[in-house]
């Protein structure tokens, strides 16, 4: 292989979106919700090109609790409308998006009866968090009966069950032997919501032949005509003439708008970190449910297992957007106090943590109101100047209404261009949701029938859910070589570079996979990836060195983990 460094080249995407030069729509952000957006638009037939200054689904999206919930404390906020919609739509990603938005079971552990009831009607009127006291049973019930009105889908999920200290302890052993009940009900978990948030993304692409997404491009400048574009890649820029800029750059909101040379103050983000675990003892101790509570502080936190590991957070602390979100060694300490609190006899430490993670949520401007009391809703504001296009700024929105909030924004630009909505988002199936098998049985079948009842067939319908069977197909075209035992082989990565724009080895590691997430990301694993990657991406070895040093810096300083034999080469 070549060791000469060679000069980046302008994509293919960005070309053709430079060479047209013209579009009705440019989204700027392209995290879950402005995907989501994307996506309703192209259904309506508009054209639209989304741009993100980094990879899709890289910034808040990524950095979520893996949660679809109805919002059970929002109850306490009065935000009862974001409830409602929140269970709506929480029951409806369970069915349009089954193969990475599964039911969980839930379990809040509960100290005492009536603590709170005094303090709860002052938090409500005032948004104040006051000094922290524990929810009791009587409390929590109320919650609880309130949040199965909304949230029961005809029937179709449980209705929350409140158990005495002896039946409690006889299904979670571990728990702390001082608790008085449990209650547990059900929402629901995503996965993998980077690759739920491509599967978005594609369905738009495919929905209209003027939709366009392309990452590592971000917005520079806006004039009378549209929005200036600079290509990431290569350092070129180019401009597109617009009729309407959405910007859902998320808590990056403000930053954007100042960009384009408006100065707004619509965001007040908050940084919510998590940590995840290799602890089988803590893994078996939660019985596959999420355990959500209440810590001494006020915060409610969750200790959450997912992927044979277990997922633990989340803080609430005030954040700057222009500075890195990283999750500190004070907050890894609560973390293990929060872990002590509830299961007392599990021990944790340091060494068992594979990933950690912060991001900041696109929170609005909330001046004295206590971050877990700033409102989860969202809202779009509209800002015209002179004979500029009209500018729409998201403010706020959650992973959870992502489907309802795109149909909203995408109202808004609907009116705004003078045109009809012609297709609805509701009930449509996502990507590899469609045609999913809903039992043990058909899964066998559908397995056997497309991808092959083996540890590799279960790893890609777990990874695409039915679109592994393209995936498959794709892979059985070519000679095809193990990259990272059944996790990942050369041909999968070539399907990942031309379907689903991967541009670097941080886009594979991090996003097209759950590597990382799960601490499989090792040294050996990062150098065989983008040397796989090299061939399909034209990398030089200079290339290959700077993308290893590149994820191996990514992985230390935003996720804890100390890669430095990655940076080695092997063998050379």
């Amino acid at each position: 292989m070549s060791t000469a460094s060679t000069a980046p080249t302008e994509r293919p995407s960005v070309r053709a979106a430079r060479e047209r030069g013209r579009t009705s729509v440019v989204i700027i952000g392209a995290g879950i919700n402005g995907i989501s957006t994307f996506r309703d638009l192209a259904m309506q037939g508009v054209d639209v090109l989304l741009v993100e200054r980094g990879d899709f689904a890289s910034g808040a999206t990524a950095a979520s609790s893996h949660m679809i919930h109805g919002g059970i404390r929002y109850l306490e906020n009065g935000e009862f409308r974001l409830v409602k919609e929140s269970v709506q739509e929480r029951n409806s990603l369970l069915k349009i998006a089954p193969h990475y938005v599964k039911p969980l079971e839930t379990t809040i552990p509960i100290y005492s009866t009536f603590s709170g009831v005094l303090a709860a009607p002052l938090r409500f009127l005032t948004h104040k968090q006051g000094k922290p006291q524990e929810r009791g049973a009587f409390l929590i019930k109320i919650g609880l009966t309130l949040y199965d009105t909304f949230s029961r889908d005809g029937g179709s999920v449980p209705r929350h069950r409140f158990l005495g200290r002896k039946k409690s302890l006889a299904q979670l052993p571990k728990l702390d032997q001082k608790i008085k009940y449990t209650a547990t009900y059900y929402d629901a978990s995503v996965h993998d919501p980077e690759r739920l948030a491509l599967d978005v993304l594609r369905d738009g692409e495919a929905s209209h032949p003027g939709a366009q997404a392309i990452n590592y491009v971000e917005a520079v400048g806006l004039d009378d005509e549209g929005v200036q574009l600079r290509d990431r890649e290569t350092g070129s820029e180019f401009h597109i003439t617009a009729d309407v800029i959405v910007n859902a750059s998320g808590p990056w909101t403000d930053l954007t708008n100042d960009a384009l040379g408006t100065q707004t103050a619509f965001m007040g983000g908050t940084k919510g970190s998590h940590i995840v675990l290799d602890n089988q003892e803590l893994l078996d101790a939660t019985a596959g449910r999420e355990i959500f509570f209440e810590h001494s502080d006020g915060r409610i936190v969750l200790i959450y297992p997912l992927k044979d590991r277990v997922l633990v957070g989340t803080t609430d602390l005030d954040a700057d957007p222009r500075e890195p979100a990283r999750c500190t060694e004070e907050e890894v300490d609560y973390f293990f106090d929060l872990i002590g609190h509830v299961f007392p006899t599990i021990p944790v430490d340091r060494t068992q943590i594979v990933y950690r993670y912060s991001g900041i949520r696109p929170l609005p401007h909330h001046d004295d109101t206590a971050p877990g009391f700033v409102s989860r809703d969202y809202r779009i504001e509209r800002r015209k100047e002179a004979e500029r296009p009209p500018v729409y700024s998201l403010v706020g929105g959650k992973w959870t209404t992502f489907r309802a909030l795109g149909a909203n924004l995408a109202d808004h630009v609907l009116d705004e261009l003078g045109r009809q909505r012609v297709a609805s988002t509701v009930g449509v199936r996502i990507g590899g949701g469609n045609g999913y098998p809903r039992t043990p049985r058909r899964r066998i079948e559908w397995l056997r029938q497309n991808v092959g009842d083996t540890d590799r067939g279960r790893t890609l319908f777990v990874r695409y859910g039915t679109r592994a069977a393209d995936v498959a197909g794709f892979i059985a075209e070519g000679d095809d070589e193990q990259v990272v035992g059944d996790s990942l082989s050369t041909r999968e990565l070539a399907w990942m570079v031309e379907h689903e724009q991967v541009r670097h080895l941080a886009d594979v590691v991090f996003r097209r996979t759950s590597l990382a997430f799960t601490g499989d990301a090792d040294a050996d694993a990062i150098r065989a990836i983008a040397e796989a990657l090299a061939p399909q991406m034209g990398w030089d070895d200079a290339r290959i060195e700077s993308e290893i040093e590149d994820t191996s810096t990514q992985l230390r300083e935003a996720h804890g983990v100390d890669l430095a034999a990655a940076v080695t080469p092997a063998g050379r």
